[in-house]
């Protein structure tokens, strides 16, 4: 029986969103298909963390992103090594931007990320509130649907790419149609509500890279006509 490991980063911090539901979808369609699998919640003040085979961190407020920033850099070096040997990362919204160099406020200080993704994020003007449409060249279906709620304008660089083109919303800056990051198996995104529940086909995708072979398909008709219910749907 194949086995999959997924560390919850900081729970506790970085859940407002319903990150929970991301956790819960990983762990179900890997059941579903007989795969054993564990998630272990790693929260502020853990020492040592072993190795995983998927490491999700959620979104939070910017007092729970300064907590978790100086967490984060604890461990800096061990990520980039689980990144580098091809665990598969997911970040969203706050977390997302902490994977990234650093998140710069409107005040106070810059909150260094760990740079697992070649990105950088400022903070915006004006707050992206609203559904979200995107396209990829790599699923499928090629769509993926979200909400964004962020004010954070994230910028891509060098090898980090988009994971999606906006159709609907703002994405990662509101000027460059892009949504999301990707470098190796990291992947960044700000869309939430939550994520993986409305796009089944994306988690998949994670849990294929961290296995490293094809998934036996899942009757996912509830779960796709969701999904294509908010296709294009209003900002």
């Amino acid at each position: 029986m194949k086995n999959l490991r997924i560390g919850h980063l900081y729970p506790e911090l970085l859940n407002i969103y319903g990150d929970g539901g991301n956790i819960m979808t990983l762990k179900r369609r890997c059941e579903w298909r007989g795969i054993d699998v564990s998630v272990d919640e790693i929260n502020a003040g853990r020492v040592d963390i072993r190795e995983h085979d998927i490491y999700f961190i959620g979104g939070g407020q910017d007092l729970q992103q300064i907590e978790v920033s100086k967490e984060l850099q604890k461990h800096k070096e061990f990520f980039t090594y689980e990144r580098d040997r091809g665990a598969v990362f997911l970040g969203i919204c706050g977390g997302y931007q902490l994977m990234g160099h650093y998140y710069q406020p409107h005040e106070g200080a810059r909150l260094e990320g760990i740079s697992l993704l070649d990105a950088y994020t400022v903070a915006g003007n004006k707050r992206f509130i609203g559904n979200v449409t995107a396209k990829t060249d790599y699923l499928t279906p090629k769509t993926l649907v979200g909400f964004e709620n962020h004010s954070g304008l994230t910028y891509l660089q060098g090898d980090t790419k988009p994971i999606a083109e906006i159709l609907v919303g703002n994405g990662n800056n509101g000027a460059d149609k892009t949504e999301g990051a990707r470098y190796k198996n990291v992947f960044g995104t700000y869309l939430h509500g939550s994520f993986l529940p409305k796009n089944p086909h994306f988690a998949d995708y994670m849990i294929e890279l961290a296995i490293g072979e094809k998934l036996s398909p899942l009757d996912d008709e509830i779960e796709l006509n969701t999904h294509n219910s908010l296709i294009s749907k209003n900002y």
